[in-house]
């Protein structure tokens, strides 16, 4: 399913039906309210429903999981308790697969490889460290990552999270020397314009709460020059998967 129209400055929607809303936010949309007080996705996405479906009162709206600020792509809202409920099952037995894409100025050593971090969250400072071994207070992380090419001296990484904490993709890449285009935070050298980073969650699969279908969420990358001068790497991938199919 992709992104369609909404708000397109601030998210797009993807799917809604009585029990999700799925939307491709911005970068720079807060996914919850902070102390910033900016108003959040997640009340953006109230009013939506507000006004469309014309309902009085307050309107349920429950966040299954976040992406950072400087972060693009697909989020999931739950339109009721009970699909909040089993959403967050979903997300706490990593029933869901995730899949990001990333612009690094380094390429990793290896074209593909697994990372695996044990991160140390600093509330005040909001910054992630990471480190190579175990550690009293810091959380496993994993990730699987596949480098899919270069283009004008940038390189696309795929991301598959298999853990999901705090600033995971970001503090990971940066710690094998690739950080993420535009994030000054882990090590980036000068912030992208806008104040964005160059990561954006473009898929995500789950099974429906209540319907208990597959579900498949496809985010497009941003409408930029930048981010679109990529999409050549989705017929790559596209007939790679043909030629498999084939053979």
């Amino acid at each position: 399913m992709e992104a369609n129209s909404s708000h397109p400055t601030k998210y797009r929607v993807i799917y809604e039906d009585n029990h999700l809303l799925v939307v491709d936010k911005a970068s720079g949309v807060l996914v919850q309210g902070d102390k910033t007080g900016d108003t959040p996705l997640v009340e953006l996405c109230k009013e939506y429903i507000k006004e469309k479906y014309d309902k009085p009162g307050a309107v349920f709206l429950g966040v299954v999981h976040r992406l950072d600020r400087p972060v693009s792509g697909v989020v999931v809202l739950a339109r009721t308790s009970k699909a909040l409920e089993r959403m967050n099952a979903l997300f706490r037995k990593r029933d869901v697969h995730k899949t990001y894409w990333a612009i690094t100025k380094r390429r990793p050593r290896e074209m593909k490889g697994k990372l695996v971090h044990y991160l140390e969250k600093d509330e005040k400072r909001n910054v992630t460290t990471a480190h190579k071994f175990p550690k009293e207070g810091a959380q496993k992380a994993e990730l699987n990552y596949k480098v899919l090419g270069k283009l004008n001296d940038h390189w696309l990484i795929e991301v598959e999270p298999i853990t999901g904490r705090p600033h995971q993709i970001r503090v990971q890449l940066a710690s094998m020397g690739c950080p993420i285009r535009g994030d000054v935070k882990y090590g980036f050298p000068k912030p992208n314009p806008d104040g964005s980073i160059h990561l954006h969650a473009k898929n995500l699969v789950f099974e429906h709460p209540v319907k208990k279908e597959s579900m498949i969420f496809r985010a497009g990358v941003p409408r930029t020059d930048f981010w679109e001068q990529f999409l050549q790497f989705e017929d790559v991938k596209k007939n790679a998967k043909r030629l498999d199919r084939l053979h």
